[in-house]
């Protein structure tokens, strides 16, 4: 298990690619789970977990890992399953979300799978607000389950989605009234997240669930709002989506005459591990790391200015 992400910094070939790679894991049953290995940073056996006082119930202790203190998240039991037992012959799974270091607690680890985005399907209807489902695939004819890790970290410590008022220009906020701007984030947490510190911008906020469904009603709105980089100057993706990715998001966008001109801001929580090459190569304009309230509101509204600056 050691070497099992030994190569990752090779992976970076797949970015562009509209394909990703899973590392798949079991929480006690048979049910597969899969995370994005470009979240990952380190997958190791369970090592002695530090006690903590009064801490959250999911987080079954601390470990001390290369100098650093990590929180040990038992994913099973934040995802409404199980605690889950015999816990020195299961496996951490370390990662990067939202700027911090975190690790889940797993029953097992079984390997990495590639796939293509297209393959990853929007969480079945009917599963609600409740489900901690991202997106679900299909491997070796068996259903593997794509958790939404960004609602679980919110759960255990909410993220404040407030913006700081010496960010807020009303004379840009008046100026922003009758402009739109799109949102495409497969995580509920987070689309809400990024709305509620964009609300004060007074733009009309349009949302979308995948880089697919952002393309096909940014070309709807098109029709009706020529030029559309007039009425709706900015799109916010996020890179990991269901069946399309936002680079393959981006890439379309620049193939397209009437949405060529949209400003492109690729907010993820991908951060450690991110290749700033391919964002130049997909022709977005920007990347900021999830999540800051204060520096997104900033720069949606510097590129709402620029763009504004361009028309006249």
């Amino acid at each position: 298990m050691a070497g099992i992400l030994d190569s990752v910094n090779q992976r970076t070939q797949l970015v562009g690619q509209n394909r990703l790679e899973l590392l798949l894991f079991k929480l006690g049953g048979r049910q597969r789970y899969g995370i994005n290995v470009f979240k990952v940073k380190e997958v190791l056996q369970c090592p002695n977990l530090t006690s903590m006082p009064k801490r959250h119930p999911f987080i079954c202790g601390v470990a001390h890992i290369r100098g650093q203190t990590i929180s040990v998240i038992d994913m099973s039991l934040a995802t409404g399953g199980r605690r889950i037992q015999d816990v020195e012959n299961c496996f951490i799974v370390i990662t990067e979300y939202n700027r911090s270091t975190q690790g889940f607690l797993v029953s097992s680890v079984e390997r990495i799978v590639n796939v293509n985005w297209e393959s990853i399907q929007p969480p079945p209807v009917g599963s609600g607000k409740a489900s901690y489902l991202t997106a679900v695939t299909e491997i070796e004819k068996e259903l593997v389950e794509i958790l939404d890790v960004e609602k679980i970290l919110h759960e255990i410590a909410p993220i404040s989605a407030d913006v700081s008022e010496k960010i807020i220009d009303q004379k840009a906020a008046v100026a922003n009234e009758g402009r739109a701007i799109m949102i495409a984030d497969d995580s509920s947490v987070a689309r809400n997240q990024i709305k509620r510190a964009l609300t004060p911008l007074n733009m009309e906020i349009h949302l979308a669930r995948d880089g697919k469904e952002a393309l096909e009603t940014l070309r709807n709105l098109a029709e009706t709002h020529d030029p559309i980089h007039d009425w709706m100057p900015v799109i916010i993706s996020d890179i990991e989506m269901p069946e399309m990715d936002g680079y393959t998001l981006c890439a379309e966008l620049r193939n397209d005459p009437k949405l060529n001109k949209l400003h492109v801001i690729l907010h993820t929580s991908l951060s450690g591990v991110f290749n700033q090459a391919m964002v130049s190569k997909v022709g977005a304009d920007n990347f900021i790391p999830k999540f800051n309230p204060d520096e997104l509101a900033e720069a949606v509204q510097t590129a709402v200015e620029q763009a504004l600056s361009a028309t006249k």
